[in-house]
């Protein structure tokens, strides 16, 4: 059955290696028939949530901050799964996917049902050991534990820092594979 996948990515690297296996993934994903949507989180302005809790009582709009959110939000209730395309940023998610990760709060506040059912994590780091991933998959499941999604699983990538590095690593085929199977 066709999914509608939504990546969003958290570089400011366009290009970069996380954006590299966003694509990798992509291509899979579309050879097996589904329809996926890439946001880059880093391209847009979101404030980060006031607690305000005013979420969908403006207009029909998630957050009444009217920033990018919004766009994500609409982008979110089409999708039937959400994949997480990152670098690790100080052990967790950078700021820009942060930003988005705490406005799902709108969707709780607001009780708004997501067709969301199932969610990944692919996350890249420049340091070798892989316990460098623990705050992030953390996070990222006690997140998705939330929210409700079943989680499709965490592909990591060690010792990739400088742009194009995860070319070396054959990992971008794996992630392409994955993203034909999900």
């Amino acid at each position: 059955m066709s999914k509608h996948i939504l990546i969003l990515t958290g570089s400011p690297r366009q290009g970069g290696n996380s954006d590299l296996m966003a694509d990798a993934f992509i291509r899979g994903a579309e050879s097996a028939g589904h329809q996926v949507t890439k946001i880059q989180t880093a391209q847009l302005k979101i404030n980060g949530c006031t607690a305000c809790e005013c979420c969908y009582s403006s207009g029909g709009k998630a957050c009444v901050q009217n920033d990018d959110f919004n766009q994500v939000a609409q982008a979110m209730e089409q999708a039937d799964a959400i994949v997480f395309s990152t670098p690790i940023y100080w052990f967790t998610f950078p700021t820009y996917l942060k930003a988005v990760i705490d406005k799902f709060y709108s969707f709780l506040i607001g009780e708004k049902q997501l067709p969301i059912r199932e969610s990944m994590l692919l996350v890249c780091g420049e340091m070798e050991e892989s316990s460098i991933f623990d705050g992030i998959i953390n996070s990222y499941s006690q997140s998705i534990s939330y929210m409700s999604w079943q989680d499709r699983g965490c592909f990591y990538v060690t010792g990739v820092c400088k742009k194009g590095d995860i070319l070396a690593t054959g990992s971008l085929s794996q992630i392409e594979e994955i993203g034909r199977k999900f």
